[in-house]
């Protein structure tokens, strides 16, 4: 603002002259002389300082009360409540701003009032500053006005989003129905059952008949282990002697010995080894 460019060069100047003290009737020391000049200086130095620093904190209130318009002019040309949020947060911002700038210009006037330094410069100045105010008052007028009709067009448009809300869920909800039982078909198609044990302990789950025929009539079903034939590769069988019961291609398995000899089941085929029986029931020895 050049009045208070001014008026700080006005400040300035005043510290920068010295007046020439009237000639006394009386002659005192030229070191009472001094002191009492440097007093003066010194009171003045200080009535300017603290004015200054008022100044400055008004001035940098109005440049933060710029940046906020110029933010909530910004987010006005949107739509959406975030938007109406950030304007919110504007307006109080500049508030605030505002109600500490008319604090301060109030302490600049005591100050002036308070003051050795009378100047109508500085008078000029505060009420330039008043009538920045009451135009930045106006302006904020204006935005919370136009903050009004943004809720009223979000709030006309609340109830359609909640019925468009509740669609979105409904339609979520039968799509996750609908994932669910395409997950548990899916899981039910790739289900296997698996058993292995020695003649004695197959017949005993009735999975092995005195005829050597397998899985008829009632068999334990609780005694095989289910499985996921996709995960599944290998089954061990610590045993070194194994026959496979079921009709299992056996271009599709291999029976592969370790170190000491004892077999693991290798599907190499899984599509093809199940495709006959979704059991297997191993011999061992």
């Amino acid at each position: 603002m050049r009045k208070i460019l001014f008026f700080a060069i006005c400040l300035l100047a005043i510290v920068s002259c010295k007046e020439e003290p009237k000639a006394p009737l009386v002659v005192a020391p030229q070191t009472d002389i001094s002191d009492s000049l440097q007093k003066v200086i010194d009171q003045r130095d200080n009535e300017i300082n603290e004015m200054m620093a008022t100044l400055n904190e008004i001035q940098e209130g109005f440049r933060l009360i710029n940046e906020a318009e110029k933010r909530a002019t910004i987010a006005k040309e949107g739509e959406g409540a975030d938007k109406v949020t950030r304007i919110k947060s504007d307006i109080k911002f500049i508030q605030d701003k505002m109600k500490t700038n008319r604090e301060l210009i109030e302490k600049l006037r005591q100050q002036l009032s308070e003051s050795s330094i009378k100047g109508d410069e500085l008078k000029k100045t505060i009420e330039a500053l008043v009538s920045q105010l009451e135009a930045k008052d106006h302006q904020l007028a204006d935005l919370q006005e136009m903050l009004e009709a943004k809720d009223m067009r979000i709030n006309e448009m609340g109830e359609a989003i909640n019925v468009l809300n509740t669609d979105v869920a409904d339609l979520k909800n039968e799509s996750s129905q609908k994932s669910q039982t395409i997950s548990n078909q899916d899981k039910q198609l790739h289900v296997a059952y698996y058993v292995f044990g020695t003649k004695d302990e197959l017949r005993e789950q009735q999975i092995l008949d005195k005829k050597g025929n397998v899985l008829k009539d009632n068999f334990n079903r609780n005694y095989f282990t289910k499985i996921d034939i996709r995960n599944l590769k290998e089954i061990k069988l610590y045993s070194k002697k194994v026959t496979v019961l079921t009709p299992h291609p056996t271009s599709s398995y291999t029976l592969v010995p370790d170190n000491i000899k004892q077999l693991t089941l290798r599907i190499d085929k899984p599509d093809v080894f199940w495709s006959t029986s979704k059991y297997l029931v191993v011999l061992v020895k």
